[in-house]
């Protein structure tokens, strides 16, 4: 008697990251994500900024990671900050991811997003926390280029904004996709 043994089925390979600026890809080893969520903790002025961050980076497809506010029984992985400055390293800084051991922390500077400032719009504001976000879930800048691809990531926060880059560009999806599935 035959027995008829099926063709073993390959994986298809996994996509390639997006690289980075530096050349490298973006990881989950430089993320804050603990397993598959972001915990946050920490209040911030720019609260209405951080709420459309999440809610961009867990629309439609973007459901691998669970971004979810820190509970009594869980660690914080980011904590969202306030500051003020336009001196030493933050000149024309609007906002930064600051990995950490433990407790990440996601800036938001209101020397430049306060309202009455050059970005102090709830669309500027959302754009930079979104961008920071990315970060925190493994994202790297991208290179601008020749614009052909359109990134929430850009290293240069004029390139989002002239764009009206508000929430992650199909090439964010799918690097967000090749790195957490």
């Amino acid at each position: 008697m035959l027995l008829s043994v099926p063709v073993p089925v390959h994986a298809a390979p996994a996509l390639r990251p997006h690289l980075c600026e530096e050349g490298k890809p973006d990881s989950r080893g430089r993320s804050s994500v603990d397993g598959t969520e972001l915990a946050w903790d920490g209040s911030t002025k720019f609260d209405d900024a951080r709420r459309h961050a999440a809610k961009v980076w867990t629309a439609g497809t973007l459901k691998q990671v669970r971004i979810k506010p820190d509970g009594a029984t869980s660690y914080a992985d980011v904590e969202w900050k306030d500051t003020h400055q336009t001196g030493g390293g933050w000149l024309q800084v609007y906002g930064r991811w600051d990995p950490n051991p433990g407790t990440d922390y996601l800036w938001m500077n209101g020397a430049y997003l306060d309202k009455g400032k050059s970005l102090g719009t709830d669309t500027h504001r959302g754009q930079v926390a979104a961008h920071e976000l990315g970060h925190a879930l493994g994202f790297c800048h991208k290179a601008y280029g020749t614009g052909r691809y359109p990134s929430l990531m850009y290293r240069v926060y004029d390139s989002i904004a002239a764009k009206k880059i508000n929430a992650p560009t199909t090439v964010d999806i799918k690097g967000y996709h090749a790195l957490w599935g």
